[in-house]
């Protein structure tokens, strides 16, 4: 009788905190194919403003565009080309507290700024292999210090600079040892400052200090929880997790800082909640919606964070507060 009587309340106690962990549901959508003002053409970056606007790397497009946080539409810039403001499929965008907009230009092998309304600032960045220099720079994040972290891809690295472009450091060379990369797509930086890198071609995430010291890694390739398809973009963490759009296997997953799988969501398909190849996720900085660049189905969905149903048990209370 003692061990139905423990395992009832340990049942109950787990339905408590399952109910109170709650999980992330559609909220909206916003875009179709095409050229036009809201439209994409396979967008492959988004990236949130402190004031919540969201803003989109239309890389096809060779464009930026922005929005509300429910996606009305607000300004664009940028056509193909390689002059200043211009680009060649730009894969990686993020915004600095100071609200300076930068691009990963990937086409012109560089580093372009912006203001957060697109007047141009200035620029770094030409192809090849030395300090500075890049090939087919894919992903970049702004630490809260204003440091600008890019994905080197073609070399297989990443390099970090001030504010406007003078290098600070570099780490990586090709492999699949610890603080190797074969393609790595993608970066984003924690409050902490700790650096994480989607290693496209390793199939796992990899994470690092500020300055590139190897501190930890998971994922393998497949299709299970923690693994992951034949590319991926690591999102901005929100309260130490780790948000990964799983490209290949068409969802989301989310993980701690040391990469313990908490969840998931999507399938693959055009429907509500559903992906075609999502390239990247971001978290509005005010903790509001989760925005992907669902790529394939040229379109941004949001989703915004379902609170439990029933009132939880204490565990459960201290599982929502650190959600």
């Amino acid at each position: 009788m003692k061990k139905i009587i423990v395992f009832a309340a340990a049942a109950a106690l787990a339905l408590a905190a399952v109910c109170a962990w709650g999980e992330w549901v559609y909220a909206g959508e916003w875009g179709t194919f095409g050229r036009d003002v809201g439209q994409f053409n396979f967008p492959e970056a988004i990236a949130c403003a402190g004031s919540g606007d969201v803003y989109v790397a239309d890389t096809r497009n060779d464009r930026i565009q922005y929005f509300t946080s429910t996606g009305s539409f607000l300004g664009k810039w940028g056509w193909h080309g390689s002059g200043n403001g211009l680009f060649t499929n730009p894969t990686g965008v993020a915004i600095s507290k100071e609200g300076t907009l930068y691009v990963a230009d990937r086409g012109n092998h560089r580093v372009q700024y912006f203001t957060y309304m697109g007047t141009f600032l200035g620029k770094w960045g030409s192809g090849g292999s030395g300090n500075g220099e890049f090939t087919g720079p894919a992903g970049i994040a702004v630490a809260g210090k204003g440091d600008v972290y890019v994905a080197d891809t073609g070399n297989k690295r990443i390099q970090y600079f001030t504010p406007t472009g003078s290098i600070l450091g570099k780490w990586g060379s090709s492999g699949s040892g610890e603080g190797q990369f074969n393609l790595p797509k993608d970066v984003a930086i924690v409050g902490g400052g700790d650096v994480y890198v989607a290693d496209l071609g390793n199939s796992r995430v990899q994470y690092f200090t500020s300055t590139g010291s190897f501190l930890g890694k998971w994922g393998s390739r497949g299709s299970g929880n923690g693994e992951f398809g034949s590319g991926f973009g690591v999102g901005v963490p929100r309260y130490n997790y780790v948000y990964v759009a799983d490209f290949g296997n068409h969802r989301i997953q989310r993980f701690t800082s040391s990469g313990s799988f908490l969840g998931k969501w999507g399938s693959h398909g055009e429907g509500k909640g559903q992906f075609e190849l999502p390239s990247d996720v971001a978290v509005n900085p005010q903790g509001g919606n989760i925005y992907v660049a669902d790529s394939g189905n040229s379109r941004i969905q949001y989703f915004r964070w379902s609170e439990p149903a029933v009132s939880p048990t204490s565990l459960g209370r201290v599982r929502a507060l650190f959600r």
